[in-house]
């Protein structure tokens, strides 16, 4: 069974603000995705202003997470603390 949306942006926001920047095949990796999925959402991710695609020295593409991204990560960590808590 697919994941939903959210819990895939937000496993490629948390792979990122951890591990980041990274390359695309390191994303998918660690966030256990294939290659179409992971590019689909980084995309949006990027549009969003969410993540930021940057070209590195040797001329690889890696993305990192944009400061709105990690304040999102923190709003959704809130939530999620709040909506388990008894």
């Amino acid at each position: 069974m697919r994941p939903s949306k959210l819990k895939t942006y937000i496993d490629i926001l948390k792979v990122l603000s951890l591990k980041g920047p990274l390359k695309l095949t390191h994303i998918m990796n660690k966030a256990n995705l294939n290659g179409g999925v992971v590019t689909e959402y980084l995309d949006s991710l990027i549009q969003k202003g969410l993540v930021e695609e940057r070209t590195i020295r040797d001329g690889n593409t890696v993305f990192t997470v944009t400061q709105r991204g990690i304040n999102l990560l923190k709003i959704f960590r809130e939530c999620t603390q709040v909506l388990a808590a008894p």
